[in-house]
């Protein structure tokens, strides 16, 4: 079956990033350096880049803006299936066409 995902301490991903900054090396070189595989050494970047914006980076599973996107993408859903039903349920007014004259 599947391998188990393995994970790494906080404190190797900064030190990682660190030595990337300092080294003057390619992400590649730095990852064979340390045994990590390249994408991964990219991915932390990115997640520390993010750091800046308010989110904190390396949070792992569950983290709130995580179960804030499936809340508010399910909203959506709602919102749009709610928008489905009024779309079919708003014929004109009385089942008369938009040509039809009112009597009189």
């Amino acid at each position: 079956m599947g391998e188990k995902r393995r994970t790494y301490p906080e404190e190797l991903k900064r030190n990682a990033l660190e030595l990337l900054r300092t080294s003057g090396k390619s992400a590649g070189a730095v990852a064979r350096d340390l045994g990590i595989p390249s994408g991964l050494l990219n991915r932390w970047r990115r997640e520390e880049a993010r750091e800046g914006n308010g989110a904190k980076a390396f949070t792992g599973q569950g983290i709130p803006r995580d179960e804030e996107m499936a809340k508010l993408r399910r909203e959506v859903a709602d919102l749009r299936e709610a928008n489905e039903i009024l779309k079919k349920r708003s014929p004109s007014p009385r089942g008369r066409r938009a040509g039809d004259e009112f009597p009189v």
